[in-house]
């Protein structure tokens, strides 16, 4: 199967592709680089997204899992750009208990393109938004919950960009604002 590596933000990921969809995204470096077309445009959908530019991804994806994780994965998918619902919300939505959504989306094998990440524990949205101080839950990607904060974060400050300017505008103040008061 071909494998490709990029470097995000969280550090190297590979993506696996596996006839004409994506099954895998590996934190790490992968063992082949095999760049096809398809790992490609992934590799740049992913960028995108981590430049603060994408809030979808539109790619062929086709995870190795059973009927119940296909239909929690696809839950995932359905939950909007950062946004973000509980695990009993996901729970009373497919009729199955909460603890049975965790467990799938620990076994989500394509984080980020499923974004498993926006599942957090009870008390962790407030109107469907992450809440600063709310409860995360697991992850089990890069370095657990830091990596599933930074997404968190990441997609809230796009959310919260003035129309037209990249989410980054905020981490960088305008240089008038960086002078101080002015002088007479």
């Amino acid at each position: 199967m071909p494998q490709f590596t990029c470097l995000t933000p969280l550090g190297e990921v590979t993506l696996t592709q596996e006839d004409d969809a994506i099954v895998a995204l590996d934190w790490g470096r992968g063992r082949d680089q095999t760049p096809t077309p398809l790992l490609r445009e992934a590799i740049g959908q992913l960028q995108d997204y981590f430049d603060g530019t994408r809030t979808a991804f539109t790619l062929p994806l086709a995870p190795h899992g059973s009927a119940f994780q296909s239909r929690v994965w696809q839950a995932l998918r359905d939950i909007p750009h950062g946004e973000v619902r509980s695990y009993g919300d996901l729970a009373r939505h497919l009729g199955t208990a909460a603890r049975a959504i965790g467990q799938a989306n620990g076994a989500n094998p394509i984080p980020i393109l499923i974004p498993c990440h926006r599942v957090v524990a009870a008390g962790g949205a407030k109107n469907s938004v992450f809440s600063a101080g709310g409860a995360l839950g697991g992850y089990s990607g890069g370095e657990g919950p830091e990596t599933k904060r930074f997404l968190l974060t990441l997609e809230a400050r796009l959310v919260r960009a003035a129309p037209g300017a990249p989410p980054q505008a905020e981490l960088f103040p305008p240089k008038s604002s960086l002078a101080g008061p002015s002088q007479p």
